[in-house]
């Protein structure tokens, strides 16, 4: 399954995640939906990677790193993904 969107693209989804339990009933316990926005820095068949945060560390002087932060998610708990810009 491929979004149609490219790198870069601006995005709204909202995914099931895992839920982690402890010493409780497990069957009251069913993945969360959960919402993110961020740009779509990566896609193939079996998920996405969306960022939410770009930067560069200036390491050593007049070169810089590039960092991010971000999540992977796995397409099929996808449940809404929407272009947003």
């Amino acid at each position: 399954m491929k979004t149609g969107l490219g790198p870069g693209s601006l995005v709204s989804l909202r995914y099931l995640d895992h839920i982690f339990f402890k010493d409780v009933d497990p069957s009251t316990y069913r993945p969360w939906i959960r919402e993110t926005v961020g740009w779509l820095d990566y896609e193939d068949d079996d998920h996405i990677r969306i960022v939410w945060e770009r930067f560069a560390i200036p390491d050593p002087p007049n070169e810089s790193k590039v960092r991010m932060t971000g999540v992977v998610i796995l397409k099929k708990e996808i449940v809404t993904i929407r272009r947003i810009k």
